[in-house]
């Protein structure tokens, strides 16, 4: 009997690769499903996910510059839906430079996960001299509304900073199985966000920020860095609260429009 052919699924891949100067636009490529636009010009980046979403096995990678003194501000056009997978991990590889004085904020919105997905992402940054990063991640664990509850997911979330190439702040986030829900990890919760600024002025900022977190997670500043999480009911109710916390640690600057509750 002549055995079945394999089923080969489609896989999505897709790729950036910019970089941004302090007179604005200076190299772009986009490969796959992934793109990039620039509504405000060349100060504030959309990414796209053409594809809709990710399954397992995708592939994104974003591989973005911030020149000397440029100010560059990336977001997408919409929450990141992670669909579940038949095996392998949805993969997103961040690589940001951030360059002497210059200014990077990476503001996607949030990541939401379904039942049986499987996320596997790493945020590689490396600063220059005087150079200032704001950057967060938010994962949903399914959509409240449509009453979707998370039985077995896997997320790895790695994140690596480094300042002139040394190492400054590493972190890593995991679980593969039902959500942690122990009064330690995410207790009720249904939606979570980590935020890292790395500024000279992030010590200096730890006092407002805590309060404007209240009871919904912690922050805590040192050696140049601040570094928050917070956890809500779900992403509605994150938003309420870290839409302010970006805007404080934004020092006035006006947040993309699709970050507006």
């Amino acid at each position: 009997m002549t055995a079945a052919p394999a089923i080969i699924h489609q896989r999505s891949r897709g790729e950036i690769v910019l970089r941004v100067g302090a007179g604005g636009l200076e190299r772009m490529r986009e490969a796959g499903a992934a793109k990039v636009r620039f509504p405000q010009g060349g100060s504030e980046a959309i990414l796209i996910n053409t594809g809709g979403g990710l399954a397992g096995g995708d592939e994104f990678a974003f591989d973005i510059t911030a020149g000397p003194e440029a100010a560059l501000t990336i977001t997408t056009q919409a929450a990141e839906r992670v669909y579940r997978t038949l095996g392998p991990a949805a993969s997103v590889k961040v690589a940001l430079k951030i360059e002497a004085g210059a200014r990077l904020k990476w503001l996607p919105q949030e990541s939401i996960l379904f039942n049986g997905a499987s996320l596997s992402r790493r945020i590689d940054a490396d600063l220059g001299d005087g150079a200032t990063l704001l950057a967060v991640e938010s994962v949903i664990l399914g959509r409240a509304a449509m009453g979707e509850t998370i039985h077995q997911a896997t997320l790895r979330d790695r994140w690596r900073i480094r300042r002139s190439g040394r190492l400054i702040f590493a972190d890593d986030l995991a679980f593969d199985g039902p959500p942690p829900a122990t009064p330690a990890t995410l207790g009720h919760a249904g939606a979570m966000a980590t935020v890292v600024l790395v500024s000279d002025a992030s010590e200096m900022l730890i006092d407002d920020v805590r309060a404007l977190i209240g009871e919904s997670g912690s922050a805590s500043a040192w050696s140049g860095k601040l570094v928050a999480r917070l956890v809500a009911k779900d992403g509605f109710g994150l938003r309420k609260v870290l839409v302010p916390v970006l805007s404080q640690l934004a020092g006035g600057e006006s947040l993309p429009k699709v970050w507006s509750l």
